[in-house]
């Protein structure tokens, strides 16, 4: 029986231990699930948040247009890969790219690809806002990025990965079923929200998201998974990037499903709605 505690806790799930839970399977009988995750974002010039890659001065031409080059160079060469291993990708789009850059986006949605809501910019943070203006922003980008797709985004990762206290209640309100923004699990997990709603907590580890460091984590990732599946642990586990570097294609080169042991009949590459 756990004991009390003082601390405030979020109150949308218990702890787990992932050793004793039910044992299930992906369909097929397929143990671990492999997600691409790519973000697509825009920012303001010269105001607002922005990653800061190097030292720059104000306003921020050097990491601005860093940025831009990914949104211009990066993300198209990375569809030439996708296009030539022939993976499914899920687009995390800020809604500002579908006024910015329609044309990268139309391509993903051309080929199928699932477009996931990632706020209007990442020049701002969805926890900084008041309920009534979070809930604002989540409309606005699931209006814009219907209008692009033809459907509403069924997953959402705010930008930044910035939460209020309410912002479950909120997506599962618009209709959202899962959410990116939390990183405590190999496995899916169903968040409480309010009303007596859920909301599905799909996996989103930090560590492959650096181009520097994301080639040896993805396969320290995926090998480490592949030894849990045999001990009846299924997974999940995503990859993702920012189309910001050239290197990202020699990253992208590495995933499972481009290596010569891919056919490993426990591994499937999916997307995650």
């Amino acid at each position: 029986r756990p004991m009390p505690s003082l601390l405030r806790t979020h109150g949308r799930f218990p702890y787990s231990a992932i050793n004793a839970r039910p044992r299930y399977a992906w369909p097929g009988g397929k143990r671990l699930a492999v997600y691409l995750g790519l973000n697509l974002e825009h920012f303001a010039f010269g105001e607002g948040h922005g990653g800061e890659l190097a030292p720059s001065g104000r306003p921020d031409v050097l990491n601005y247009s860093w940025r831009e080059y990914g949104n211009r160079v990066g993300a198209w060469r990375l569809l030439d890969e996708f296009e030539e291993l022939r993976l499914p990708v899920s687009v995390l789009a800020n809604s500002e790219i579908a006024g910015h850059c329609p044309e990268l986006l139309a391509a993903h949605i051309a080929r199928g690809d699932e477009v996931v809501g990632h706020g209007r910019t990442n020049a701002e943070r969805q926890g900084d806002l008041v309920e009534r203006d979070e809930a604002a922003l989540i409309a606005e980008t699931t209006s814009t990025l219907a209008d692009a797709a033809g459907a509403p985004p069924r997953g959402w990762l705010g930008p930044w990965i910035s939460q209020s206290h309410v912002s479950p209640d909120l997506l599962a309100e618009a209709g959202y079923e899962y959410l990116l923004d939390w990183c405590h699990d190999d496995q899916p997990t169903w968040m409480s929200t309010r009303g007596g709603g859920r909301i599905l907590s799909l996996p989103y580890p930090q560590e492959p998201r650096s181009p520097e460091i994301g080639r040896g984590c993805l396969r320290i990732t995926h090998d480490r998974l592949t030894v849990e599946v045999t001990r009846d642990h299924v997974a999940s586990s995503d990859h993702l990037d920012h189309p910001i570097s050239p290197k990202i294609t020699r990253v992208q080169r590495d995933h499972p499903r481009s290596r010569r042991d891919h056919s490993r009949s426990h591994d499937i590459t999916t997307r995650p709605r």
